[in-house]
């Protein structure tokens, strides 16, 4: 009995140690994003150890309300998939996911969210709506937030300060 404690509890550290990797490389599309001017969010999808997209927001860029640094990263995992169901992926996202990134990680059927800063005025995972683990919807996803919050928050800040 034992051992599986000691084995759970070392699944656990490299679940957390991989989490953090992906939510890096999200921060560095989070990054890319406050280069072009845009609000610094950035998103992964991996399946498995297989990078499938990697997106950062693109609104201004694009003149488009839905270029969400998610709704990116999905078209281009379904694409990279060949298909639009994206069971078993794990979407990591530097801020807590809005109502419209929650629908579309519901309809994708994303196995499991890790996101970074909590959003109070629009998350729709925790904050405001509970939306990825709706039991009344037909898939729900497993939910991880808070990893690597404070990096996440601070480009936030910055980008915000240096636009007032």
């Amino acid at each position: 009995m034992r051992e599986n404690g000691r084995n759970g509890a070392e699944r656990d550290k490299q679940r957390h140690e991989r989490d953090e990797y992906y939510m890096r490389l999200a921060l560095r599309e989070a990054e890319a994003a406050m280069a072009e001017g845009e609000v610094p969010v950035g998103a992964v999808i991996v399946q498995g150890d297989r990078l499938l997209a990697a997106a950062h927001n693109q609104r201004e860029q694009l003149r488009d309300p839905t270029a969400h640094a998610e709704m990116i990263a999905i078209t281009q995992a379904a694409a990279a998939r060949n298909d639009w169901r994206l069971e078993g992926c794990t979407l990591y996202v530097t801020l807590e996911p809005c109502p419209m990134c929650a629908g579309a990680i519901v309809q994708a059927r994303i196995a499991r969210v890790v996101y970074g800063a909590r959003d109070p005025k629009a998350g729709a995972c925790e904050s405001l709506y509970r939306l990825v683990n709706d039991p009344r919807l037909n898939h729900r996803a497993e939910l991880r937030g808070g990893v690597l919050a404070e990096e996440a928050a601070e480009l936030l800040r910055r980008f915000f300060r240096e636009r007032r």
